[in-house]
């Protein structure tokens, strides 16, 4: 006899419900499939969590206890250390660096902020966003991974706040959907010609922001572009035993579109 379905599976059938009782487009469809997929992710993800906990497996935060939802984005890839695999190697060559100050623009939960925190134990992080819940997230975050002193929450970033990029050697990490093509400027915030600046550039939103955003910084930065990338090595052994769908879905990061990273660093 099969289980009642539960309240998570009742409320995604009763989404999709919604969505195909109308006219069906492509459109709805693949909204619908989202929807799905994210679903089946969930289950997915509680499987991770009970046979290996929620200890990050791999990739540049290794061992950071992940005690938080994700406040943007897919958890899966988080917990096996390959959510945004490609810049890994950016992170890695950051960790070594001594800066100041590292500043993180739509920090959510705080996935770098905490993150970068652990790899460096000298360096303060301002952990920015506009959500409130993300911040509350990110503090519970730094708090369980011992490095609440140097996290340090708040709102929106300014022109003015930017300032601060003079004063201390500066890593400034950027993913606020779109909007940065607003904040990186060096006409109303000068001093971020001597940050180093990681900005995800959400081409999918504005079409050739990335190559915009190159051109804006290319004589005070030298420039460098990450595409996306999925990591199939990063599966745990176990998923053998699962479909091909749900190994796919473990690396998933919900992308709708492309989200290219340029890595701008000051030439002071």
């Amino acid at each position: 006899m099969s289980k009642p379905p539960s309240r998570l599976d009742q409320g995604i059938a009763a989404q999709v419900r919604a969505l195909l009782d109308g006219p069906i487009t492509r459109q709805v469809l693949n909204i619908a499939l989202r929807v799905l997929a994210k679903w089946r992710a969930r289950l997915i993800e509680n499987t991770l969590t009970a046979r290996q906990g929620r200890i990050v497996a791999g990739g540049p935060f290794a061992g950071l206890n992940y005690t938080v939802g994700s406040a943007e984005g897919a958890l899966l890839p988080r917990l096996l250390g390959c959510y945004e695999a490609t810049i890994a190697p950016v992170i890695e060559e950051i960790a070594t660096r001594n800066y100041g100050l590292v500043i993180d623009v739509g920090a959510a939960e705080g996935y770098y902020a905490v993150g970068l925190a652990m790899r460096m134990p000298g360096v303060q992080v301002w952990a920015r966003d506009s959500n409130a819940i993300a911040l509350e997230r990110c503090r519970k975050l730094a708090a369980d991974n011992g490095v609440a002193d140097r996290v340090t929450t708040g709102g929106i970033v300014t022109h003015d706040d930017l300032a601060v990029c003079a004063e201390a050697r500066t890593l400034l990490i950027c993913d606020i959907e779109g909007a940065e093509e607003h904040l990186l400027d060096l006409l109303r915030a000068p001093a971020l010609a001597r940050a180093d600046i990681l900005v995800e550039c959400h081409d999918s939103l504005q079409r050739s922001l990335s190559t915009k955003l190159a051109a804006r910084f290319a004589s005070t930065h030298e420039v460098s572009r990450y595409d996306r990338e999925i990591r199939p090595d990063a599966l745990p052994d176990w998923s053998e035993e699962m479909s091909d769908l749900d190994r796919l879905l473990f690396l998933w990061e919900w992308r709708a579109g492309s989200t290219p990273w340029l890595w701008m660093q000051a030439r002071r």
